[in-house]
Formats: structure tokens, sequence, C-alpha cells
């Protein structure tokens, strides 16, 4: 597995980070750790979870995540590069999630619980709160990193012109600097090709996005007749992705881009990946699964330098993904 420069810092990192939102929930622990296994087979090293994983959970199952996770690092935690996230709700008090002081400082001791480690490689606001005042998390976000409680802290889910800003005030407050960045990105969703790859690349931030095959359309391996069923079951995690991606002029896309995989030898999974390589701002795309085979194809997109010709291909092919609305 290759390796990459984590941003501006001196971290390194696989250039493919296993994210695990499906665990404790689509995966139990036995499936979750096989696929953990297979991954670290693989040489990915870097882990992304969440205090609210497993999505399309309740209460009961919230932070089953991380004791998965941190059940299988037991003593092998050095071996690997590990994050979590907050800001989402994790209790019934109005103060049990956002970016406020209160809520990331008690988040990251109850996600260092769970994880069973006392520091984090990556801690991130996996969202923006617009209640709480940007100077208030990012100070909190420093006492974590001064505490030793995480070494660097990142954001996900944020528009390019709050990163910006985030940058700038941890540069005049002196504050433990954003690190990273975890945006969805790929070839059906292109719109932060406009200001905040940019920035990311300009300012040394690091991107590590997720959703590089839109929620498995880009394996090419579902159909539009499938909706309400299988993972895309309304009510479940996958649902998201329905009003995300399932749409009609997607399928046209798939079926554009499935032809020009065929030409090229490769899978469409490994070329959807390997394309979001590609791109110079992106340090390590989160990718899934819920099968540890399912990971092969994936891994196999570190190893593909794509075709000048074919990088343009489909970057001609996706390019009206480049104008639709962030918040679809």
């Amino acid at each position: 597995m290759k390796h990459t420069t984590f941003g501006r810092s001196g971290l390194a990192v696989s250039r493919l980070c296993l994210g695990t939102m499906t665990f404790g929930l689509q995966c139990d622990e036995a499936q979750s750790h096989a696929i953990l296994n297979a991954a670290a087979d693989g040489g990915i090293d870097f882990l992304d979870t969440a205090d609210v994983y497993p999505l399309g959970g309740d209460v009961k199952t919230v932070g089953r995540t991380e004791e998965i996770v941190g059940g299988w690092l037991k003593g092998k935690r050095h071996d690997y590069i590990l994050a979590t996230k907050c800001v989402g709700r994790m209790g019934p008090k109005r103060w049990d999630q956002g970016m406020s002081r209160k809520h990331i400082l008690d988040a990251i001791d109850a996600s260092l619980k769970r994880l069973k480690t006392d520091y984090v490689d990556l801690y991130q606001l996996h969202g923006f709160d617009p209640s709480t005042p940007l100077d208030e998390a990012l100070e909190a976000l420093d006492t974590v990193v001064r505490s030793g409680r995480a070494r660097y802290v990142g954001v996900s889910n944020w528009m390019g012109f709050r990163l910006a800003r985030a940058i700038g005030r941890t540069e005049v407050k002196n504050l433990a600097r954003v690190s990273s960045v975890q945006p969805r990105y790929n070839l059906l969703f292109r719109t932060f090709e406009r200001d905040l790859l940019p920035l990311c690349h300009e300012e040394g931030v690091a991107v590590i996005p997720y959703n590089p095959l839109a929620g498995g359309l880009l394996t090419g391996k579902h159909k539009q007749s499938e909706l309400g069923s299988g993972r895309f079951t309304l009510g479940n995690a996958g649902s998201m992705y329905q009003a995300r991606y399932w749409h009609e002029r997607e399928f046209q896309t798939i079926e554009d881009i499935r032809a020009l995989a065929k030409d090229a030898g490769l899978s469409m999974t490994t070329l959807a990946v390997a394309w979001v390589l590609a791109n110079p701002a992106i340090t390590a795309p989160i990718i899934g699964a819920s099968k540890p085979e399912q990971l092969a194809d994936n891994l196999a997109a570190v190893e593909v330098a794509l075709d000048a010709d074919l990088k343009k291909k489909l970057d001609e092919l996706t390019l009206v993904w480049r104008a639709v609305d962030a918040e679809r």
C-alpha cells in the first residue's frame, strides 16, 4: 500500500482510509473485524469512525462502532492511524450535540473510552454548528490537542468559506491548525472542485473524501428498479443516497462509465476510486464495505495510474456533476 503525507503535517497515511459507518448495525462485530482484517492485510493503516456511528440506528446503537473498532485495535493501537468525529447528537440533553466547548470536551472523553485508547490521531468536527461561535469550537479543539487527547484536528462536511475562515482564525489566535477536511466527492458529485479542493491544495489541508462510490451506485451493480430494496431501503443508512443519486440521469451516466471501464479493463469500482485518487488535492479516499471481499477492487485502485485520455473522458462525461447543488 502506498502512503502519502497528511496535508502540510509530518504525518504519513495510507492512500486509502477505511470507513466504519456500517459497523454495529449492517455488520455485526465478527463481520466488522473480518473487514478490518482484510483492510489491514491490504495495507490500509488509516481508520475513520465517529461517535454517532452506526448511522441508521437509534440511541441504543450510537457509539457501538467505536466500541467495535476499539476492541479490534487492542494490542495493536500503535500500528494504526485512528480518526473519529463529534458534533452529532449523543444524548437527550440540548448540550449533547454541536460544537460547544462542553460537548467537544465531553465527546472526546467518551470516544476515547469506547475506543479503549488514551488518544486519537485525528479528531474531527462531523458537521458545522452555526449556533456556536467558531472561536469557541476552535479553542476547544486546541485544548484537545494540547491535552494529548488528539494529535491533529480536522472538519467534515464543511463548505469552503467556513474552512477558510477557520484556517484564518487559528492562525490569528495561534491555535491547533485544521489539518484536514472530509467532504463528499465522487464522479457523480464534483461540486467541491469549485472552491474547497483548490483551497485545500493551496493551504496544505489534507482531503479525505467519503462516498467515492456514490453510495455504491458507481459499482455498477445497482439498477433503478431496486429502489426500496436492499441497502437502499428507506430508513436504512443507505436511504440518504436515494435522494442524492437515485435519478434517471445518474443511471445513464453509470452506463457511460461502464463502457469506459470495460474498454480500460477495470472494474467500475476500481475506475471510480482511481479517478478520485488522481486529483492532486486528494489525500486518502474513505472506502467502506459490508463484506471483506468488497475491498479488493478498492485496493486495486491505488496501483492504477489513469491514462490521461481516459481521465479526460471521465472528466468531460461527468462535468455536469460540478453544477449539482451541494445540498443534494
